[in-house]
């Protein structure tokens, strides 16, 4: 995985498993990897996929069962969609249109490339 520099790296592998449970990779009550084996496929220290499963078991996006492992929480996927559309709404979306505005791009465009887009 390559890492941006704009957000802390374990930030940005809670990122990666929050879309890997919203694409359905893992579901309600899945393991999903373990500290070590996360680590060791994103190629990062252990102690850093450590502080991204806490984040997201304070979040309540996973939970651990002792000597089993993390599994998905109950409801994870439909609070990952929530927080994320909120942050898509009132973040990206009015720095986009802002964009727009000042390159002079209509929706006809945006409407233009995405269906160009789909065909490929």
């Amino acid at each position: 995985m390559k890492f941006e520099d704009n957000k802390a790296i374990y930030e940005q592998m809670a990122d990666r498993l929050c879309d890997e449970i919203i694409a359905g990779t893992y579901k309600t009550d899945d393991r999903i990897p373990s500290v070590r084996e996360y680590a060791v496929m994103l190629q990062v220290n252990t102690n850093t996929a450590v502080k991204s499963y806490e984040l997201l078991a304070r979040e309540g996006i996973i939970y651990i069962r002792r000597g089993l492992g993390y599994y998905v929480s109950d409801g994870a996927r439909k609070q990952i969609m929530t927080v994320r559309r909120k942050v898509f709404l009132t973040r990206t979306l009015p720095s986009l249109f802002r964009e727009m505005n000042l390159l002079g791009i209509t929706l006809e465009e945006i409407e233009e490339e995405w269906t160009k887009l789909q065909r490929q």
